[in-house]
């Protein structure tokens, strides 16, 4: 689903999930977003996140967005794991 390039800072555009089955320093999962830019990532709860919009959106600068979420857990060696997220803006001053 687009996101309006009017939407306010803080407008949530995925939720997601995130675990990892060990327990203690082994099971704390740490997740960034790649390229850093107008999105980010808030914890909701244990494992479980928000994609959320940071900063304002302009759909004549930039249409379509491609984001990576990456994650790493803390062990040692660290895991890691990512998956890549496509947002579109729709744009809300259209004729």
């Amino acid at each position: 689903v687009p996101v309006a390039e009017d939407a306010s800072v803080g407008t949530v555009v995925a939720l997601l999930s995130v675990s990892d089955r060990d327990s203690g320093a082994n099971g704390r999962v740490r997740c960034t977003v790649w390229p850093p830019g107008p999105f980010g990532l808030m914890s909701t709860f244990a494992g479980s996140y928000s994609l959320v919009v940071r900063e304002a959106l302009d759909r004549e600068r930039v249409s379509e967005y491609e984001v990576e979420v990456r994650a790493e857990d803390g062990g040692s060696p660290s895991l890691r794991g990512r998956r890549g997220l496509r947002v579109p803006v729709s744009d809300v001053n259209d004729n």
